[in-house]
């Protein structure tokens, strides 16, 4: 026998269903609610314990401080964006730490993941701070340093904006023995690094100051920088610390 379809319509849930539904969305809304303040409330303390380690006496507590920032610029980018100033002052504190190596090396690369995090806004004052002392690491001893100062380097290359543009410029040109020598490194992977830095600070670099007439010299060398700067700015740059251009 076949079956007859009823042409009813099919039951519509009755105003106490509804009512009986409401609670439950509300309780569930407020348990989600509940478990990401619980989760931004266990983020800013866990800040804070990495505030009071970067500033321990312990130079072991002081790194393990530094790759704990790190650790948290990679897996919570809204604290980093939110909490930035407080982290910037113990990586720049880090940078200069007196006593450890490790402790510097740490910072430098935690500051690179949190400036990928930023893109650069809101470095205020610590710019300077940071471009300085990444200067001066890129001449260390350890390659490892090295290859993480030249990347921080590049990166400021990126940020430095407006407002940093004429102090960054006077550091890359101080800089050109340092770009000039890495960029033939030992380590492959640092030399490779410098390369990259140098691309980035190729809009920084001074050539000589051209008279307001030019040669049919003048001209042809100064075609010949914009052309390095876009396919070789490693020579380019070999060219400006020698005067050749």
């Amino acid at each position: 026998m076949e079956q007859k379809i009823s042409n009813q319509p099919l039951p519509t849930p009755t105003s106490q269903s509804k009512k009986r539904r409401t609670p439950l969305l509300s309780f569930l809304s407020k348990v989600s609610w509940k478990l990401r303040l619980q989760k931004r409330e266990l983020l800013k303390n866990a800040l804070f314990v990495l505030a009071e380690r970067a500033r321990d006496p312990n130079a072991k507590k002081r790194h393990l401080a530094m790759r704990g920032l790190g650790a948290l610029a990679r897996e919570a980018p809204d604290k980093v964006r939110k909490y930035k100033k407080v982290m910037l002052d113990l990586l720049v504190r880090g940078l200069y730490d007196p006593v450890s190596s490790e402790v510097i090396h740490e910072s430098v690369k935690t500051l690179t993941i949190m400036l990928g995090k930023i893109q650069g806004h809101g470095l205020g004052s610590f710019f300077i701070d940071i471009t300085l002392q990444a200067r001066t690491l890129l001449d260390d001893e350890d390659d490892s340093v090295r290859y993480s100062a030249f990347v921080l380097f590049g990166q400021l290359a990126s940020f430095a904006g407006w407002r940093w543009k004429k102090f960054f410029t006077q550091q890359v040109n101080q800089t050109q023995d340092s770009l000039l020598g890495h960029l033939q490194d030992e380590s492959p992977k640092v030399a490779k690094a410098c390369k990259m830095t140098v691309r980035a600070c190729v809009p920084y670099l001074k050539p000589r100051k051209v008279p307001s007439f030019q040669s049919e010299e003048d001209q042809k060398n100064h075609r010949l920088s914009r052309q390095l700067s876009h396919c070789h700015p490693e020579i380019l740059l070999f060219f400006y610390a020698n005067k050749i251009l």
